[in-house]
C-alpha cells in the first residue's frame, strides 16, 4: 500500500477540533490539535470485556474527556476495536484520537516490530479498520527502543509525508524511557511524545533534559502512567506495582513519606500524583488508564481538587521531589 492509497481511504477533516467539554484543553505542539488535559489511556481496554469497555468509554466522554489513546499492541487489537465501537458513533470532530505504529498483528506471530514504510502504512490501514474510523489524529511510533535508525529513517519520513498531505495531524513517539525521545527531538520534527512514568512524584528523570528540550522545540508531552503503574493510586498497605513489577521496598517507603506530607495538607496522594505532571509547561495532557467508569470518576475528581503551593514546597523541603519541579 502506498501513501496515495491510504490517502484515498481517509476523509481529510478540518484541523480545528470543535470539542464541547467542561475540561481544560491544551494544544499539541505547533499543530491545531487540542486535547483535554485529562485523557484516557487505552492499554487496560485491551483486557476488558466489551460491555465494561463500552461503559468506561461512554462515561469518559460523558465526563468531558475528549482525548483517547490506543495501540494495536493493546490486547492484540482489542483496545482499538473497543474504542472504535464507541468513537465511531460520535461526530468526528468531537474527539482526538491517537494510535501507534511499529507493531503488526500477524496471526500466529508475537506482534512483531516493523518500522518500514510498508509496515507503517499497513499498520495505519489495519488500525482504521479496527477503529471503524476514517482518520487518526496523532500517530505515535511505538517503543522503538532497539530500532532507532529504522524509526527515524523509515517510520518518521513515512508519517511526515502523511502529515504533509493532511492525512494525519501530528507525529509522535511513545516510550517508557526519555533518553531516546530526547534524541528524536534533536533529529526530527516531532509534534509530541508520550512518555510513560518518567515524570511523576516518584520519578523525575525527564525533568532536566527532555522537558526543556521539548519546550525549546515546541514538542508537547503526553504523560502516561501518572500513578507509576499503580503504586501512587494504591493505599500503600497492600501489594502495589511500580513500572508493572512488584513495588520495591525503598519505593514504597518513599511513596509513604510523600503520602504523609499529602495527609498533612489534607490532599489525597492520588490527587497530588495526577496533578504533579500537569504543572510543567511542556505537558499537554496526562492519560491514566481506567478500567471502569468508577476509575474515571475518581481520576477527574482527583484532578479537580485544589492543591495549595505549600504542599509542593514541603515535598521539596523534605527532599521528596526535586527543587526544580514547578509548583
Amino acid at each position: 500500500m502506498n501513501c496515495d492509497v491510504i490517502r484515498a481511504h481517509i476523509i481529510i477533516h478540518i484541523q480545528v477540533q470543535y470539542m464541547k467539554t467542561s475540561l481544560d484543553t491544551s494544544k499539541i505542539g505547533k499543530t491545531d490539535v487540542r486535547v483535554t488535559r485529562i485523557g484516557m489511556g487505552g492499554a487496560p481496554l485491551g483486557g476488558l470485556d466489551s460491555k465494561t469497555a463500552q461503559d468506561t468509554l461512554e462515561y469518559a466522554y460523558a465526563q468531558g474527556i475528549r482525548y483517547f489513546d490506543t495501540a494495536p499492541l493493546y490486547g492484540s487489537g482489542l483496545s482499538e476495536i473497543h474504542n472504535g465501537e464507541f468513537l465511531s458513533t460520535l461526530p468526528r470532530n468531537d474527539f482526538v484520537l491517537s494510535s501507534k505504529v511499529g507493531r503488526l498483528i500477524i496471526p500466529g506471530e508475537n506482534i512483531p516490530f516493523n518500522y518500514t514504510k510498508e509496515g507503517i502504512l499497513r499498520s495505519i490501514d489495519e488500525s482504521l479498520t479496527r477503529l471503524k474510523l476514517d482518520s487518526i489524529d496523532i500517530v505515535l511510533i511505538h517503543d522503538p527502543d532497539d530500532h532507532y535508525n529504522s524509526a527515524l529513517n523509515e517510520a518518521f519520513p513515512t508519517l511526515a509525508k502523511l502529515r504533509e498531505q493532511g492525512v494525519i495531524k501530528a507525529i509522535g513517539a511513545g516510550m517508557n524511557q526519555w533518553e531516546m525521545l530526547g534524541q528524536f527531538a534533536k533529529d526530527a520534527d516531532f509534534d509530541c511524545f508520550l512518555v510513560a512514568g518518567r515524570y511523576t512524584l516518584l520519578d523525575h528523570s525527564a525533568l532536566h533534559e527532555l522537558m526543556p528540550l521539548c519546550l525549546e522545540k515546541d514538542i508537547s508531552l503526553i504523560l502516561g502512567g501518572p500513578y507509576n503503574s499503580g503504586i501512587l493510586a494504591s493505599d500503600l498497605d497492600t501489594k502495589s506495582t511500580y513500572f508493572y513489577d512488584p513495588s520495591p521496598f525503598e519505593v514504597i517507603e518513599r511513596a509513604k513519606k510523600i503520602k504523609q506530607v499529602c495527609d498533612r495538607h489534607q490532599v489525597p496522594l492520588k490527587a497530588a500524583a495526577i496533578q504533579f505532571g500537569l504543572m510543567h509547561r511542556s505537558v499537554a495532557t496526562t492519560i491514566p488508564g481506567p478500567r471502569s467508569p468508577e476509575e474515571i470518576k475518581d481520576n477527574i475528581a482527583m484532578a479537580s481538587i485544589k492543591i495549595a503551593p505549600d504542599l509542593w514546597r514541603e515535598l521539596k523541603q523534605e527532599k521528596l521531589i526535586h527543587p526544580d519541579c514547578p509548583e
